[in-house]
């Protein structure tokens, strides 16, 4: 078989990353800021492109010197954007950001006309899907149209050419109109995916009823408090047939559900955190490695905590990502896997 050119190709929203540069300082009293690149999918194209695979990232860009930012990161990095095109009219979006550790991670996004949702069909046409041996999309991307009918065409592509689909839910709900309409929309692209990663709050979300149930303080956006039955929503995720889900629970590890009814519990890496944000597309990261490697779930989910613990002791996302040596060199100074 003709071998493929990637190992993994990602889907979704990119930005600039305005951080605080005033660790602990309450937003209002923020005086300056750091200027990273972010997104999901970018982050764990640049997360497992620095963990050695061949990573391409499937986003858009608007024409203005943000996008040039972006592009110059990661043509630095490695990550292949032939698939980024430009959108006339439209602006590459942003986020700022405060960080307050331990637990008080405060964000605002500028997404309103953004280009990374302006992705379109012949976009993901011109990508090749099936050139790819895993294929990553971020839920946000499917909020609005275009991005949303792309990424469902990009997911029929990787299931007409045995290429696994891992969604990782990544629930924002300032980026819906409605957040229930998150679930519906996320339930339906579980039916096409191999693997899903959430947080229990993401899984809460993916089965939402009311939106009452969300409550958000502080502008936590990526962090909100979720009520409802957790472990009923993970067992509605897995009869959708998925081949398995990977809870990612912080400080705590990760637990892995598998179609065959197996639960895997792993254990995290203690560490002093500085910065949660970007933390899960890092353990994506790490995950994906493993994944396409051969390894078994738990190795799996072992080298993700470990690139997560890794990132939350820095104050961004992407820039901060670690290397193969620098997780291997952590994961045996803490025991080995």
């Amino acid at each position: 078989m003709k071998e493929k050119s990637y190992d993994v190709i990602t889907y979704g929203r990119s930005s600039i990353d305005l951080y605080s540069a005033n660790i602990g300082a309450d937003f209002v009293d923020i005086q300056s800021f750091n200027a990273y690149v972010g997104g999901s999918p970018l982050n764990m194209a640049v997360g497992t492109k620095r963990l050695g695979l061949r990573s391409a990232l499937i986003t858009a860009i608007g024409q203005d010197q943000v996008g040039d930012f972006l592009l110059n990161f990661l043509n630095k990095e490695g990550v292949e954007t032939k698939f980024i095109p430009r959108k006339p009219g439209f602006r590459t979006s942003a986020v700022v950001l405060g960080i307050q550790p331990p637990d008080n991670f405060p964000l605002v996004y500028y997404r309103e006309n953004c280009a990374d949702s302006k992705v379109s069909i012949d976009d993901v046409i011109f990508a090749n899907i099936g050139n790819c041996r895993l294929f990553e999309i971020s839920a946000t991307a499917l909020n609005v149209e275009p991005s949303r009918s792309s990424g469902f065409f990009a997911a029929e592509e990787a299931v007409k050419n045995n290429v696994p689909i891992l969604i990782d839910l990544d629930f924002r709900a300032d980026q819906w109109h409605d957040p229930r309409s998150f679930g519906v929309t996320t339930r339906a692209y579980l039916q096409h995916c191999t693997i899903a990663l959430g947080t229990e709050e993401e899984i809460l979300a993916t089965m939402l009823s009311d939106p009452n149930q969300i409550r958000i303080t502080n502008q936590q956006i990526s962090a909100p408090e979720i009520q409802g039955n957790v472990d009923a929503a993970i067992q509605k995720i897995m009869a959708l047939g998925i081949e398995a889900l990977i809870v990612k629970r912080g400080a705590k590890g990760s637990t892995i559900f598998l179609k065959s009814g197996e639960m895997i519990n792993v254990p995290g890496f203690s560490v002093e955190v500085m910065n949660v944000l970007g933390a899960g597309d890092a353990f994506g990261s790490g995950f994906i490695y493993g994944y396409l490697n051969g390894w078994d779930w738990y190795k799996c989910c072992r080298m993700g905590n470990a690139c997560g613990a890794i990132l939350v002791t820095k104050p961004g996302c992407s820039n901060f990502n670690p290397t193969l040596d620098e997780v291997m060199k952590f994961i045996d100074e803490k025991g080995g896997f």
